[in-house]
């Protein structure tokens, strides 16, 4: 089978990983990838994924971000008679519209926060009456990762959706909910369900869970305190009933569905749809899953995934995300970066290209997110002492991490 993903992030690395493994795959491209994927598959630029997909034969893509998603590549790919694992647009909407989401849990019946959705700033303002601090804003479109803003005060709350409005045009604010955060993976042809693993992820800059969001600066799975008997519940009261609204639509949604989950006195509550893999937690989930990943890939973009199992590793994983100073606002690109190979060179260790390119032999920051350390263990504990052992053999001045990741 020859398999195209597009992508060039610590997600696409992890994916390109684990895709490479498979006894199932001939030849695995890479749109444009990256320097840590270049050493699982060919890199290449791709102007037009549908005519290269044609030219090459390609028997599946793998669409990694949800920019293309929502641009309509798989609706593309569909016309094209070309598998691809991701939603058409319509099911990707989950992810590039907060307030269709909403709409989505509202007509299932799925718990989540109230809220109120609002394209003029002045309504938003005056909404915010009806809601106590902590304010919860949100930008209705797609922000990388970064488009809610948790405001302290009234204050902050107004400047955000002068913020956010600026960002999408319209904005969803909601109550906040207390408890703690799950992110839960769910691979769908549109009909059947395959559970693909649980994680925490932590979205502040700094430790303690200071500093502004980002797209995610550690992640641990699977997640503490959380049972097999809330999974089940989360299945049966969100995914569930989402999946059916969605097909009553007459939406067929073939990819993964990401749930990111509030664990509240009251159960588990939706924060918030991605219609695809999460990162930084999609490393960890590649990391541990035993299984081939390609089935379920294939049997979800061909609606054939009844019957296709995942086995998963007894070891807990822990992810350190390694960052540019100066992320998540404004920072210098094309530091070197050294001890890469020494780091991932220990036992249990393996670290992901999130954001880096080539000069010569010399490795390069490229982004904002630069590098995706993880580490398995017999429990997080374990995992946590690689995971840090690891990052310090990392040489790298104007990078930096959080030091309380699985703590």
């Amino acid at each position: 089978m020859k398999i195209l993903l597009i992508g060039s992030g610590g997600r696409e690395h992890a994916l390109a990983w684990k895709i490479a493994q498979s006894q199932l795959v001939s030849r695995l491209i890479c749109a444009p990838g990256n320097p840590g994927m270049a050493e699982v598959a060919d890199c290449l630029e791709v102007a037009d994924p549908i005519a290269f997909a044609r030219e090459e034969g390609i028997d599946l893509v793998v669409v990694g971000p949800e920019q293309p998603l929502a641009e309509s590549l798989a609706d593309r790919l569909e016309a094209a008679g070309i598998p691809c694992f991701g939603p058409v647009k319509a099911g990707a909407m989950l992810e590039s519209s907060k307030a269709f989401t909403k709409e989505i849990c509202e007509a299932a019946g799925a718990p989540t926060a109230r809220y109120g959705h609002y394209a003029d700033a002045g309504e938003a303002k005056a909404a915010l009456s009806g809601y106590t601090a902590p304010y919860v804003i949100k930008a209705d479109g797609l922000a990388a990762g970064k488009g809610v803003v948790i405001a302290r005060s009234l204050t902050e709350a107004e400047a955000a959706v002068d913020e956010l409005m600026a960002v999408s045009g319209s904005l969803v604010i909601e109550e906040f909910m207390d408890g703690y955060e799950v992110s839960l993976f769910a691979v769908t042809d549109g009909e059947s369900v395959q559970r693909l693993g649980l994680a925490s992820d932590y979205k502040r800059a700094f430790d303690g869970d200071e500093g502004p969001n980002t797209g995610g600066m550690g992640a641990i799975s699977p997640p503490r305190n959380f049972t097999a008997e809330q999974e089940a519940e989360a299945y049966r009261t969100i995914i569930e009933p989402c999946l059916a609204e969605l097909r009553r639509r007459g939406i067929t949604y073939r990819g993964v569905l990401y749930a990111g989950l509030m664990v509240t006195n009251e159960g588990s509550k939706l924060v918030e749809f991605n219609c695809r893999f999460g990162d930084p937690e999609c490393q960890l989930i590649m990391r541990r899953l035993r299984s081939d990943i390609v089935p379920s890939l294939w049997g979800a973009a061909t609606g054939r995934l009844a019957g296709v199992g995942a086995d998963w590793k007894d070891e807990a994983g822990v992810l350190i995300t390694m960052a540019a100073k100066g992320y998540p606002g404004s920072y210098e690109k094309g530091s070197a970066i050294g001890g890469v190979k020494d780091a991932a060179a220990l036992e249990d260790v393996v670290v992901f290209h999130a954001g880096t390119k080539r000069d010569g032999d010399r490795l390069l920051a490229n982004g904002g997110r630069v590098l995706s350390v993880t580490a398995l263990g017999t429990d997080l504990e374990e995992a946590r002492t690689k995971v840090y052992e690891a990052a310090g053999r990392i040489e790298w001045p104007e990078g930096f991490y959080r030091r309380d990741i699985g703590a």
